[in-house]
């Protein structure tokens, strides 16, 4: 936050979190903290150093509440704020700024007619994290209206700025031509599918980093969705009013990362956390998250069942050097989207790393759990002791190398009959498992380096012949010299990324597509982190250097390449620029192509914009 840097880089990483004093029902410390207390400890060594390149503490103070908040969840002081817990953050945020958050759009942004307008029947949908219930990530060509050969064609339509951002990481989801999209800041927002117009928005407590799923109810229908402070929402998708709003786990790092699945009247929600950051701190009592799957009825939120993917609470296992209690066992959140199978009554869901000792057998796991119940039918691990926190970058004394599923399992049928689960690993390595022999390894195929940034992180695609797994493998060049400089390390613009094809069957690798060289723009890096999408005859991935390519299935030649990374003129109006791509992968309904660029984390170039392209006529 240095009001020395140029104006565009100032108001791109001062890009902010929620609104705040909210009552969370958490486990919190006897007395709220102290706001002053925290900046003090936490803040005042820098921020009142004298140092011309940091923001003093007078102009922190003449920034809002949630700007502040968002700069120290998602922004440039992310890394440093990681060991703050969920209290400390608001109450240093308002401690520092000015009451309030993020405004409405402004009237010219809204439509002239706000109505919305959903159809059951539409053939232009993609609605949440895949169009399928198996997480292929395949759109049929009916339904993407968008050919091979009009792929090279593509053109932007029309740019939607994210008010205050710097990443963009929620998906759109499209029924008809109603399209709706969540933000950082946690504005949901209702467009119009033809030109961006915005209908109605809603603000969320926390930033809303999962695809949406419509689902109907009654005569309407209900937008359901989790943030990044652990709250589930369900707003009636025609009036953005809400309906109901639950937080399925009290622990206080708890965060929503995955996409919620919709199965007949019942929503499945996957629980990740934050606290896999906190043991940065010395006097952190790590730790005591569990990761879990909750069910909830849609039409009215009562809980059906959770499922915990840890059998045991958490208890104390010892002291820390610095005298602090120990907690275990913990981890193994679900940070992605269920996988459903109606056939046998069970979902897919796949677990991360552990982040305190005793290592548990249901970490860096397939787990089959029941539809109805959410009883673990079966579980396959394949890594086990992988224990892992960011406080090891620092202790070096983590057993664990930080290769947990980031990325929903696909389920995909062969054309013999049988079917496979396919799940792709930070490690770099491809699994193929039987369903009907409890998660047996069929195939297993290493498709990159692996790391704690590396392997297959955001999800994988597949038509049903091939799957196709683009590669991060991020590397970090050299770091800072200067420790007060909050930046994280800087990328390689030399290593990381590739796309593969398997044949689905096999293992067999049909072709590999090594990353394109990145050239000198700062913060470049090769690595394809984020999800894959795929259409009849052309697979879509993004890089963290900002350009999505279009590659033909056949053999892996690049069909399209364009470079998000620049300024916008947006229909909203919004200031918006793009930069790296992460997390989610485009989507394509109806002819169009969505894709959110921006992702100021891990060391990428931040963004705030939606783009839409569409083939030149």
């Amino acid at each position: 936050m240095n009001s020395r840097l140029p104006a565009r880089i100032l108001f791109t990483h001062i890009w902010i979190t929620l609104p705040l004093f909210i009552a969370l029902a958490v486990a919190l410390p006897a007395a709220a903290p102290s706001g002053e207390a925290v900046f003090q400890q936490r803040c005042a060594s820098c921020h009142d150093s004298g140092d011309p390149r940091i923001p003093m503490r007078a102009e922190l103070k003449k920034l809002t509440v949630a700007t502040i908040t968002r700069t120290l969840d998602f922004g440039l002081m992310a890394s440093i704020a990681s060991p703050m817990r969920r209290d400390e953050r608001d109450a240093v945020a308002a401690f520092l700024g000015i009451p309030g958050g993020n405004g409405t759009p402004p009237a010219k942004a809204f439509c002239g007619d706000r109505t919305v307008r959903i159809d059951d029947h539409a053939k232009t949908v993609w609605n949440g994290w895949s169009p399928s219930l198996a997480n292929t990530r395949y759109q049929p060509g009916d339904l993407a209206g968008l050919s091979i050969a009009q792929v090279p064609k593509l053109k932007l339509k029309w740019a939607y700025g994210y008010d205050g951002d710097i990443v963009a990481f929620s998906p759109p989801t499209v029924v008809g031509n109603q399209l709706f999209v969540g933000s950082a800041g946690g504005m949901v927002q209702a467009l119009h599918l033809d030109s961006g117009c915005v209908q109605w928005t809603y603000q969320a407590t926390g930033g809303v980093r999962v695809a949406i799923r419509v689902a109907p109810l009654g005569e309407q229908h209900v937008l359901l969705f989790g943030d990044q402070v652990g709250w589930f929402y369900a707003l009636e998708a025609e009036t953005g009013r809400q309906l109901w709003k639950k937080r399925p786990e009290i622990h206080e790092a708890v965060r929503l990362t995955g996409s919620p699945v919709v199965y007949k009247d019942l929503v499945y929600v996957p629980v990740s956390s934050w606290e896999e950051n906190r043991p940065i701190s010395s006097n952190y009592p790590c730790c005591t998250f569990r990761g879990s799957v909750v069910a909830y009825r849609i039409k009215d939120g009562v809980q059906v069942w959770k499922t915990y993917t840890i059998r045991n609470k958490p208890k104390v296992t010892g002291k820390s050097e610095s005298g602090v209690d120990q907690w275990g066992p913990s981890g193994a959140s679900v940070w992605s989207a269920p996988t459903i199978d109606p056939k046998r009554g069970v979902m897919y869901v796949t677990t991360g790393d552990n982040f305190s000792a005793p290592a548990t057998d249901m970490s860096d796991s397939i787990l089959a759990l029941e539809l109805n119940t959410g009883r673990i039918v079966w579980s396959k691990q394949t890594l086990p002791g992988d224990i892992w926190t960011s406080g090891c970058n620092s202790k070096g004394n983590c057993p664990g190398p930080d290769f947990d599923y980031a990325s929903s399992a696909i389920l995909e049928k062969l054309d013999n009959g049988h079917d496979l689960l396919l799940a792709g690993q930070k490690s770099g390595v491809v699994y193929a498992l039987d369903p009907d022999k409890k998660g047996g390894i069929v195939w297993q195929v290493r498709v990159g380096k692996g790391g704690i940034n590396g392997g297959v992180q955001f999800g994988m695609a597949s038509d049903g012949q091939r799957v196709y797994a683009a590669t991060s493998d991020i590397v970090r060049g050299v770091p800072f010299k200067d420790p007060l400089d909050p930046r994280p390390t800087p990328l390689d613009p030399k290593e990381g990324g590739g796309l593969t094809a398997l044949r689905i069957g096999t293992g067999e690798k049909v072709w590999y597509v090594p990353p394109v060289p990145c050239g000198p723009r700062p913060g470049c890096s090769p690595a394809q982190a984020a999800a894959v999408t795929v259409i009849p005859g052309v697979v879509f991935s993004g890089g963290m250097d900002g350009h999505l390519r279009a590659y033909s299935v056949e053999e892996g030649k690049i069909l399209w390449d364009f470079d998000t990374i620049r300024d916008y003129e947006t229909v909203n109006g919004v200031p918006a620029s793009g930069g790296a791509l992460n997390g989610p992968g485009a989507v394509v309904a109806g002819g169009v192509l969505f894709v959110n660029s921006g992702y100021g984390r891990n060391g990428g170039l931040g963004g705030n914009v939606l783009l839409a392209f569409g083939p030149e006529e």
